[in-house]
């Protein structure tokens, strides 16, 4: 399982990458695992809106289940991959890479602290 020390985690197993005053939001190598082969996503966030950290954006549908998909930090929805509408697969593929889902302007820094590091979320999942 990859896991990634340059990322931060939630409990759901959202990952952030920090990269300057944007958060990139996508789900976990675990989270994909987990799910199986995913077939949709459907973020009901929209581009511009205030999110809270730990508000759900949408969800996202595999072939055996659906799940929730939790801002990790709080910001203005900047950008959705809507690229993962044609080929949702590629989450299962690069969820660390092309298959990121959102960009989020961040408003509080401070809540990075929040999330786990590499080592927490490796113990969390057993990794």
């Amino acid at each position: 399982m990859n896991i990634p020390e340059n990322l931060r985690y939630t409990k759901e197993h959202e990952f952030v990458k920090v990269d300057g005053k944007t958060g990139i939001v996508g789900i976990t190598d675990y989270a994909q695992g987990e799910l199986g082969d995913i077939i949709y996503l459907d973020i009901t966030a929209e581009i511009g809106s205030e999110v809270k950290q730990g508000d759900t954006l949408g969800s996202i549908e595999a072939v055996k289940t659906v799940s929730e998909v939790y801002s990790p930090i709080s910001g203005k929805l900047a950008d959705i991959n809507s690229a993962i509408n044609d080929t949702p697969s590629v989450i299962n593929e690069d969820p660390y890479g092309k298959g990121w889902l959102l960009k989020i302007e961040i408003s509080d820094m401070n809540e990075i602290s929040n999330l786990l590091d590499s080592a927490a979320y490796r113990e969390l999942t057993g990794a």
